[in-house]
């Protein structure tokens, strides 16, 4: 595309050079650069990108997009806009051919919520028929393919790129995770959503290169309700007003709350042979009742999200049963079938508020005892340490202390921090400091109507360790202990 056209409407400074120049791609990192290519130097809260714009002609740019007033002597196209950033996603549509015309697109916002709400919708689209997309903490999924995440909602070109090839693969829906940072720092700022989802607030993300304060935080969020069709909202929030005050959204709500759209009628706990989840009645938009393979009540809501979000879009509840009735997302409350006396399951829980979420919702199911595994981090916060073996042993009838990815730190270090916590309750625990083992003894003394809570790691499948990283696939080595016990 020509310089010229992909500029066509915005408004810049030709430093020097020639807007017929044609390039074929946009990057931002200097690595990245090669002939055919604009380089955008784009500031950030650690690195600035015009410390790197002689790296980027090095590499073979001959575009250069610029904010702040820089000498290059060398012979290529300069070009100064206002906001490099701002103007990412806007170029990135260009170039692409503006994909978002060719997509559905749903878009999650909130603390709590994101993860598992954007799975549900994506697995009843799918269950409907429909070829789904998704980007968010899990990665990116196209079809078969799988990337990482390197962070919640990409950078707005990565985004649009990812967008361009659901796109090509004939992608009917995209659902994306859409972070506060992203919608602060305008990662999604030219992305018109058909729908966009409001889970939760809560006190998170404020400090240093985050938010500088809750109001600040709730204000990024509401952001996305001046750029989505319809807003459909938590009404049980207490930041509920704050979120629809001044959206350009068509409001939908679901809740508790006898004024939601999509209203809880009655919600049960079930646990029967391995399963534990809840039976959700609903009210309102839509009169049914479903059966969830996910426990508590923080995921009525999330169901509840995903329900009217797709009875908007027009999915029959027959579709919204049938994948809600067996829906689990890798790493949050995943259940591990290890025997039919006990239940294990696998949940990211890794700091004091997550814990104490989680364990206490697994309380609400009157298990026989609460088996928690768990460890903590090396090179972070001590208190998040204190905090989370507080909570472990607060909600927990006995802890199996372990490694988590230690980084590093001395495994004994961390554990006497954990101690810290664990030692101000009444909980049994012990100290195996191999995570396997640890597995392992939890699942060789199970007993039965236990639940052993294996938190803290997820859907990671690796171990860190001394700059390194090791395989360590919780699923894979639960298998491993499985035949080992057989033998």
């Amino acid at each position: 595309m020509k310089l010229c056209d992909l500029f066509k409407d915005i408004k810049y400074t030709l430093v020097k050079g020639d807007m017929e120049l044609t390039i074929d791609d946009i990057v931002y990192d200097s690595r990245k650069a090669k002939e055919g290519v604009m380089f955008m130097a784009i500031p950030g809260s650690e690195v600035d990108g015009h410390e790197y714009i002689a790296d980027a002609i090095k590499n073979g740019a001959k575009a250069i997009l610029i904010s702040k007033d820089i000498l290059i002597k060398d012979d290529v196209t300069v070009i100064k806009v206002a906001d490099t950033r701002r103007i990412l996603s806007k170029l990135a549509m260009r170039l692409f051919n503006y994909p978002q015309s060719k997509l559905k697109t749903i878009a999650i916002t909130g603390t709590k919520g994101k993860t598992t709400t954007s799975f549900m919708i994506k697995k009843i689209l799918e269950e409907a028929g429909y070829k789904c997309g998704l980007i968010g903490t899990m990665g990116v999924y196209i079809g078969d393919k799988v990337y990482p995440a390197k962070n919640t909602t990409p950078e707005a070109y990565e985004t649009i790129r990812y967008m361009n090839e659901m796109v090509k693969k004939k992608m009917d829906f995209m659902v994306m995770e859409v972070s506060s940072q992203a919608l602060k720092y305008d990662r999604v700022n030219d992305i018109i959503f058909d729908y966009g989802i409001f889970t939760n607030i809560y006190q998170d993300h404020i400090g240093p290169n985050e938010h500088d304060s809750m109001e600040d935080y709730i204000k990024s969020k509401a952001k996305l309700f001046n750029q989505c069709n319809y807003g459909i909202f938590n009404i049980d929030d207490k930041h509920f007003y704050d979120m629809v005050q001044g959206g350009d959204a068509t409001i939908e709500t679901y809740g508790y709350d006898e004024r939601a759209d999509l209203k809880v009628a009655d919600m049960k706990l079930l646990r029967d042979k391995g399963f534990i989840g809840i039976e959700l009645k609903t009210d309102g938009v839509v009169k049914d009742t479903f059966k969830i393979s996910s426990p508590g009540k923080f995921t009525s809501y999330n169901a509840m999200a995903a329900i009217l979000t797709c009875h908007l879009i027009g999915i029959d509840d027959k579709y919204i049963k049938k994948a809600l009735s067996d829906f689990h997302v890798r790493g949050r409350v995943e259940p591990v079938h290890v025997s039919d006396d006990f239940s294990l399951l696998i949940d990211y829980a890794h700091n004091g508020a997550s814990t104490e979420s989680i364990l206490s919702t697994i309380r609400e199911y009157d298990p026989g005892r609460i088996v928690t595994i768990f460890g903590c981090g090396g090179n972070r916060s001590k208190d998040r340490r204190y905090e989370m073996g507080e909570m472990a042993g607060k909600y927990s009838d006995y802890c199996v202390i372990t490694e988590d990815n230690n980084r590093y730190e001395e495994f004994d270090d961390i554990a006497k921090d954990i101690l810290v916590g664990i030692s101000k309750t009444k909980c049994e625990y012990t100290i195996i400091s191999d995570r396997k083992a640890a597995i392992k003894y939890a699942i060789e003394n199970g007993k039965k109507g236990d639940i052993i809570m294996l938190i803290g790691k997820g859907h990671e499948d690796y171990k860190e360790i001394k700059g390194k990283r090791y395989p360590f696939d919780e699923r894979v080595v639960i298998k491993e202990i499985l035949d080992e016990i057989k033998k």
